[in-house]
């Protein structure tokens, strides 16, 4: 007898991916939301990444050679069965066992197609240190013509979006969420909430965000996503993209609110 889907499909990429995996898989098993399965895409590791998800038990396990990251996401979307789908990056956790819960519970809430919250920034070895905070702010379509955007791995949506918009473009190196994003939200028109809690704790050490130059590729790629759309670019917004983020270096105010938000009623 088959079983009623699950609520929420969680996908995590894996490429020898071992030194952080344990902490994904651990922090996903953890949650207190019962009604969820966890895809694991490994592009044939060799340090064993797939091993260990397999000795955690994950639902759903798929081990072959991948053209990168987002193709492997891509994979684990077609496997999912949830109504709503979440990617959660292998070197990336929970910020506590209640964050799903809150998640689904806000996504059934509202009604919404998509859900995002805020991030924080922590140092890839002592994961303690909260490095940036970046909090995200109620949702306006209008603001990406500012130069804002969600962060990715707070993203939660409906599976339906993947099967009617398509997923994530393979023709980009690092633009590839933000042009998602910017699909579905702003030239589609998904509804989205906003969960005004930190979701996501994420190491450090992003592709987009290594330095100036990198920095000036990801702009680069930016204004392809806007025109891969056929949307008109909004020049000075991406300009002022990722000048945003210097405010969330601004942590100790910041993270006095985050850690309440955590504790929060019944912690």
């Amino acid at each position: 007898m088959e079983t009623a889907p699950p609520l929420l499909s969680i996908i995590t990429a894996t490429y020898n991916s071992a030194a952080t995996l344990a902490d994904t898989l651990r922090s996903v098993r953890g949650q207190s939301l019962a009604s969820v399965e966890h895809i694991v895409v490994d592009g044939c590791s060799t340090d064993g990444s797939a091993e260990l998800a397999r000795g955690f038990g994950v639902d759903r396990l798929l081990v072959e050679p991948d053209r990168g990251l987002y193709d492997a996401f891509n994979k684990g979307i077609a496997l999912a069965r949830g109504r709503y789908v979440g990617i959660l990056n292998s070197d990336d956790f929970y910020a506590h066992p209640r964050v799903l819960e809150r998640v689904v519970e806000a996504l059934e809430a509202s009604g919404a197609d998509c859900l995002y919250g805020d991030l924080l920034y922590v140092d890839a070895q002592d994961t303690a240190k909260v490095l940036r905070y970046w909090k995200s702010g109620p949702y306006d379509s209008r603001r990406f013509r500012r130069g804002w955007m969600p962060p990715h791995p707070t993203f939660f949506c409906r599976r339906e979006l993947y099967e009617r918009w398509g997923g994530f473009r393979l023709d980009l190196r690092t633009a590839n969420d933000y042009e998602l994003m910017l699909r579905f939200l702003h030239k589609h028109m998904a509804t989205a909430t906003y969960l005004p809690q930190v979701l996501v704790r994420m190491r450090v050490g992003g592709q987009s965000n290594a330095n100036w130059r990198a920095r000036l590729n990801a702009n680069r790629e930016d204004r392809a996503a806007w025109r891969l759309n056929g949307l008109p670019v909004p020049h000075l917004a991406l300009f002022w993209k990722p000048l945003r983020k210097l405010g969330q270096f601004r942590i100790p105010k910041l993270l006095d609110q985050m850690l309440e938000q955590e504790r929060g009623p019944g912690g």
